[in-house]
């Protein structure tokens, strides 16, 4: 079996002076590779087929018989690593909480593996009769939730 770590470091060494992400590898029990990149821009084909070759020229198929398949991290897909937060700070995400509970909002900030999505819900307000629509903060960490993804819209 094909060791993650020797993948890692392979990517590891294309992804340097580039500003493209590692998200995720995974390698199945039966060799076949996957790995995931990202760009604050989107990922083009070109660079994935680039990775591809990198990694294909470096690893020896007389050794291990393996399937390899590099590609973007999918849009709609949970997040995965804190830059996948950084860079989507300012648009809109979906977050369910280890409760069940979803909370869908701005993504405002990251700092470390801790978040604030904004969420615009009906708030009780002192003197009122009725709740009131307002722009709520609510704080996460990134390993105390289920998933955090964008949110694509058809707007």
């Amino acid at each position: 079996m094909i060791d993650k770590n020797v993948v890692k470091k392979l990517v590891d060494e294309w992804l340097q002076d580039k500003e493209y992400f590692l998200v995720d590898i995974t390698i199945s029990p039966d060799d076949k590779i996957v790995v995931e990149i990202d760009h604050a821009d989107g990922v083009y084909i070109n660079d994935c087929v680039d990775l591809s070759k990198f990694i294909e020229d470096r690893l020896d198929r007389d050794v291990e018989d393996y399937e390899l398949e590099v590609g973007s991290a999918g849009i709609g897909q949970p997040f995965k690593v804190e830059q996948q937060y950084i860079n989507n700070i300012g648009k809109d995400v979906e977050v369910l909480d280890k409760e069940g509970k979803k909370f869908v909002g701005i993504l405002k900030s990251v700092e470390g593996r801790d978040f604030v999505v904004t969420v615009n819900e009906k708030v009780q307000v002192e003197g009122k009769k009725r709740p009131v629509k307002m722009d709520v903060d609510h704080n996460f960490n990134m390993d105390n939730i289920k998933y955090t993804k964008y949110l694509i819209s058809f707007k």
